[in-house]
């Protein structure tokens, strides 16, 4: 599973929140992204402007 940290600010996240890559998926060039928070209790589907704009790869 890929980690991935906060770049910036990103809704109710501070910069620096860890994030859990769960799924990604491409349907007709749109691609989408489902996060969970480090803890796991809460998920983030997101499309891939919001993704590259917003999250960086730890591991």
């Amino acid at each position: 599973m890929k980690k991935y940290m906060l770049k910036n600010d990103f809704r109710d996240f501070k910069k620096g929140a860890q994030f859990y890559l769960i799924a990604e998926s491409e349907f007709i060039g749109i691609k989408e992204y489902v996060l969970r928070s480090g803890d796991l209790k809460i998920r983030l589907s997101i499309n891939d402007s919001e993704f590259r704009k917003n999250f960086i790869l730890l591991s």
